[in-house]
């Protein structure tokens, strides 16, 4: 597919990003949309990997923090109690959160038949973003089916903007979507990959700030009407990011707290209405579901996580770019419309050269 993620959008920080620039940077990590693109139907699922086996039989140590908790996720609980991932990472709509959670399901009980019986249930993880300005999102399109497409697609060459969950989002009363960024670290004097994949579909447009520039406020003065732009922000975001650095659940908890950094960097305020949700992921080991025994690698030690804490920051914040950069102009229910950012500022460029100060 050879996909130029957000192309143009400026570099954040001063890390440098992996080879493709992606969370596939991680090792392991793959991503896949099903994306329906139907008149007033604009929306989908994205999935993520984070490696190639059973995730019920091989675990993934991770964690989640919740910034703003207006959402409606499937399979949080457990991965706060527990501190692993059994199952692929699942992007939706609201509406589809149960559909999707029925398909992880059945996935794991077709590679373990005895799931629920002899073994025990296993834990769907599923999140989800409000769709509905553009997609109508009580067609209840989601399906199983779509889950399985998302599943098969999956690869290190996967897009963004405008696809999968991100069909149908918006942001910044512009259009959202799927974006990824990556960045390379040294910690206790090793290298390691951070990786970000987020479903953007939050903010107002005044709020937009790109590198430290308000560009929103220039392009909401420039609109014949702000009055969009002075409603409640009713969006959310989710953020998801791995690292192949040693990290335990409790270490991933605060790798993935630092996501709201990078979200704050964009204009973000966390509003009422807002699901703000980041979930962190180490690719380093995998916990067997029968071992009596975890031997774990060597861990970073917590005097040693600044750089993997700066990287999720960047990541985030590029990330979002990304999605803002890569998406496509979507027209959807009831003649809804959002712009790409490249659209409704042909002069994007000009703008971040001047600081965009209205």
């Amino acid at each position: 597919m050879n996909v130029n993620h957000g192309h143009g959008a400026p570099h954040i920080g001063t890390l440098p990003r992996g080879a493709t620039g992606t969370i596939a940077d991680v090792g392991g990590v793959r991503v896949g949309h099903c994306t329906l693109d139907a008149g007033s139907v604009q929306t989908g699922v994205s999935v993520l990997l984070p490696h190639a086996g059973d995730l019920f039989r091989e675990k993934v140590p991770a964690a989640a923090a919740v910034i703003n908790g207006f959402g409606k996720s499937i399979g949080l609980m457990q991965l706060e109690e527990l501190g692993v991932l059994e199952t692929p990472i699942a992007l939706t709509n609201t509406f589809g959160v149960g559909v999707l959670a029925q398909a992880q399901i059945r996935a794991a009980v077709a590679a373990n038949p005895t799931i629920g019986r002899a073994l025990p249930t296993v834990n769907p993880l599923v999140f989800e973003c409000n769709d509905g300005y553009l997609n109508d999102i009580q067609a209840f399109s989601i399906t199983e089916a779509h889950y399985r497409a998302a599943c098969e697609a999956a690869s290190v060459d996967f897009a963004s903007g405008s696809v999968g969950a991100g069909r149908g989002m918006s942001s910044f009363d512009l259009k959202g979507g799927i974006g990824t960024a990556s960045r390379v670290v040294q910690a206790a004097l090793a290298p390691y990959t951070v990786g970000a994949l987020v479903l953007a579909n939050f903010g107002r447009l005044p709020m937009l700030t790109i590198d430290g520039a308000p560009v929103g406020r220039t392009l909401a003065a420039r609109a014949a009407s702000s009055r969009a732009a002075q409603e409640p922000e009713k969006g959310s975001i989710i953020m998801l990011i791995a690292v192949d650095a040693p990290l335990d659940a409790r270490q991933l908890r605060r790798v993935a707290t630092r996501a709201a950094a990078g979200l704050a960097r964009t204009g973000s305020v966390y509003g009422h209405g807002s699901g703000d949700i980041a979930l962190a992921f180490s690719t380093a080991y995998t916990l067997a579901h029968d071992a009596p025994v975890h031997a774990l690698p060597p861990l970073l030690a917590d005097s040693q996580l600044d750089p993997l804490f700066q990287a999720a920051a960047d990541c985030v914040e590029q990330a979002i770019l990304d999605a803002l950069w890569s998406a496509s102009s979507v027209t959807g229910r009831d003649g809804h419309a959002r712009l790409a950012l490249r659209e409704a500022a042909p002069d994007l460029a000009d703008l971040l050269a001047g600081g965009a100060r209205p």
